[in-house]
């Protein structure tokens, strides 16, 4: 399966007039996560509010998974088999699954099965996509940037 995502980007004019600034194919980029790959769409690191005032294609910046004061915007494609990784961010996610089915497992061994068409809303919690099944799964992901949880005066900071 390809990861052939279309990425349609409005903007303005100098009038203010809406515009298309961008429509193509993302380019897919090797997660270094074995048998992952994505397609980043779009992120920000201004802070909020956030600016839609000057066009500038922030793709070609390299970021980690999530953006201190920031946004990203990506779909991944979890190969069957793909490679584990148990990771927090300092983001809340947001992500729905696009096509094929995935396994998220917690830090505690709880496993929640997704198909297509599953929302998740990820809240700093460390956790892992499994995928058994026998096609990739595709899973579009909006992550926020948040403080780091804190529980009982007890800081954790993302990882992984």
């Amino acid at each position: 399966m390809n990861l052939n995502i279309r990425r349609v980007v409005t903007g303005h004019d100098s009038k203010g007039n809406a515009k298309v600034e961008i429509d193509e194919i993302g380019t897919a980029k090797k997660n270094p996560r074995p048998g992952a790959e994505y397609v980043e769409l779009w992120s920000t690191d201004e802070g909020f509010p956030i600016s839609n005032d000057v066009f500038s294609d922030p793709v070609g910046k390299k970021i980690g998974t999530s953006i201190d004061k920031g946004t990203v915007f990506r779909v991944v494609k979890f190969d069957p088999g793909v490679a584990p990784r148990n990771h927090r961010t300092d983001s809340i996610d947001y992500g729905v699954v696009i096509s094929g089915e995935l396994d998220m497992e917690l830090d505690d061994g709880v496993v929640v099965h997704l198909k297509a068409g599953d929302c998740i809303v990820q809240r700093g919690t460390i956790h892992n996509w499994i995928n058994k099944g026998a096609v990739p799964c595709l899973v579009a992901f909006i992550l926020i940037w948040a403080k780091p949880v804190t529980i009982d005066g007890k800081q954790f900071d993302a990882h992984g």
